[in-house]
């Protein structure tokens, strides 16, 4: 079944309620032999009947394809066919094993996703895109590889699409603009605009296009990048990735912030990239227990300068500071500041924890061992 078969097929079930009830003023005759006070009572019954069996419709198929097995799969199978798969199999290893990693975070903070697995695929686009839809339908676009090579800022980003997932946003979202906007069709009719359903399709077919996997509003967003942070931290990706691919995406979209390849992963309700990227830091530092934080590639340790971290060919200075500052986050998170920081085969350790490997442009280890050791 192609992706429009079933959008009608949805659109179909969600306004054959509201059409299938008569509504009280549909002929002139009707209309010369009510009073004007009877009018208006006859368009409210209208409104109220029509508008309660569509919601009632509308949330009958919100629920066959959000919660049950037969309609997650033909949402599914209805996304590849509509964007397309790719089948490259680095991409696809790459997207199993961040899925296998992240569904092990995801379930040490919320069990339900083991009721619900999520159902993904690498989409044949060259964007850098990531979605997830209702369902717990998950895709990632082949240019997303392409173009973001670190795992862990493509498990960032992945993670923040399973936070929507988790709490249903793109489902809320769904049932939110379906039902306004059957109810102000509905309304429109009942007064004697235009009887008929031309209208009221033409406005439900435009609110599923545009609203088949956005999330709603800003306050999902906000949601979905603190769950993904959290997810993070369940597993051994680095925590400063969030914040570091925030900061890629940053510098992607310089003087064009709402088009190219941030067109999707930054569309209109969402934050802008540099608050995003500061509300990272920002948990980065509680995180740390507000021992640790970086702005503009210098990382400091107790308000203290630690080190001003190098860019390299493929990573900014500012970007690749924050993942030093993720792992000092979770060297501090877990107490290893207890123990002192040390250099083994060329990496700076606090306890247990890797903080740095220094790279062409930074100071070296011991230098920076010492020094996290007289600021920590």
């Amino acid at each position: 079944m192609k992706f429009q078969s079933l959008r009608k097929k949805f659109l179909a079930a969600v306004t054959a309620a509201a059409l299938s009830v008569p509504l009280i003023f549909s002929t002139p005759a009707a209309v010369e032999a009510a009073s004007s006070k009877e009018s208006l009572i006859g368009s409210g019954i209208a409104i109220i009947l029509q508008g309660a069996q569509a919601k009632a419709q509308i949330d009958k198929n919100i629920k066959y394809y959000d919660t049950t097995e037969e309609g997650r799969q033909e949402l599914y199978n209805n996304f590849r066919q509509k964007y397309g798969v790719n089948e490259d199999p680095e991409y696809n290893a790459r997207l199993d094993k961040i899925m296998a990693n992240l569904t092990k975070g995801v379930a040490a903070v919320d069990p339900t996703i083991n009721s619900k697995p999520y159902l993904y695929f690498v989409a044949n686009q060259d964007s850098i895109n990531a979605a997830c839809s209702m369902g717990h339908v998950m895709m990632v676009n082949a240019g997303t590889f392409k173009k973001i090579t670190n795992e862990d800022e493509i498990a960032a980003i992945v993670g923040h699409e399973m936070g929507h997932g988790q709490k249903n946003h793109v489902a809320q979202a769904n049932k939110k603009h379906l039902q306004k906007a059957v109810t102000a069709s509905i309304a429109g009719t009942a007064i004697g605009a235009t009887v008929g359903g031309g209208a009221l399709t033409s406005i439900i077919t435009s609110v599923a296009l545009n609203h088949s996997v956005a999330h709603g509003d800003r306050k999902h967003e906000t949601e979905a990048d603190l769950l993904g942070f959290e997810y993070m931290t369940h597993t051994s990706y680095n925590p400063g990735a969030c914040a570091a691919v925030m900061q890629k995406f940053v510098e992607l979209s310089i003087g064009d912030k709402q088009s190219g390849a941030m067109a999707f992963f930054n569309p209109s309700d969402h934050p802008d990239s540099e608050k995003r990227r500061d509300a990272y830091v920002q948990k980065l530092y509680e995180y740390s227990k507000n021992h640790a934080t970086a702005k503009n590639g210098i990382v400091t340790v107790n308000g203290k300068t630690f080190m001003k971290v190098a860019g390299t060919a493929d990573m900014s200075s500012a970007e690749r500071s924050y993942f030093v500052l993720g792992n000092l986050a979770a060297a501090y998170h877990h107490g290893q500041n207890k123990h002192a920081a040390t250099v083994e085969n060329g990496v700076v350790m606090l306890g247990n924890q890797p903080i740095v490997q220094p790279l062409e442009g930074d100071e070296d280890a011991q230098t920076l061992a010492d020094r996290l050791n007289s600021i920590k």
